[in-house]
């Protein structure tokens, strides 16, 4: 896990893009909101995959998001079962059900269809507070704590000096 955060502030400390670190955390959020053995996950990791994101960031958010899913699941099977009881929707939940498709998709899963209706719709909000929160970070923080005595002494230390050379050879990564 100290890896895994090490990886991170390695990112945010880097000129990657803010988005694709966002985008991370909002994917490592679904991941981490949703039942982990569903379909739709599985095109979730297809997208991590395929997609150019930060992994580092987005194992941290699964592995924070699934902690808090624990807080919020009861929030999410009310909200799951009240979409299955609306009485305006039954027609098309059991037109969805009929279908082996949707059906594997198991969205008739209370815990299932509430978790996910609340990470789509929280997905776009925290996108861009992400982006912003890091934009912020490396505007402020990143530049306060290079100009502190601090890094300055350890950037002139021998040690870093080894570390970077062995991380610019990818030893270290």
């Amino acid at each position: 896990m100290l890896q895994q955060l090490a990886k991170l502030l390695k990112a945010l400390n880097s000129d990657s893009n803010p988005a694709q670190i966002s985008l991370a955390f909002i994917l490592g959020m679904i991941l981490g909101f949703t039942p982990l053995w569903s379909a739709h996950n599985l095109l979730l990791l297809l997208l991590v995959c395929v997609l150019r994101i930060n992994l580092s960031a987005f194992i941290l958010a699964f592995g924070v998001f699934s902690g808090l899913a624990y807080l919020f699941d009861s929030t999410f099977i009310l909200m799951g079962e009240s979409l299955l009881n609306n009485a305006e929707l039954k027609s098309f939940w059991t037109g969805l059900y009929q279908s082996d498709f949707w059906r594997l998709l198991h969205f008739n899963h209370t815990l299932t269809l509430g978790s996910l209706l609340v990470s789509l719709i929280l997905a776009v909000p925290l996108y861009f507070s992400f982006r912003l929160l890091i934009i912020k970070y490396r505007e402020n923080v990143m530049s306060w704590i290079e100009k502190s005595r601090l890094a300055k002494w350890i950037k002139a230390s021998k040690f870093y000096e080894v570390y970077q050379s062995l991380t610019d050879q990818g030893v270290l990564k």
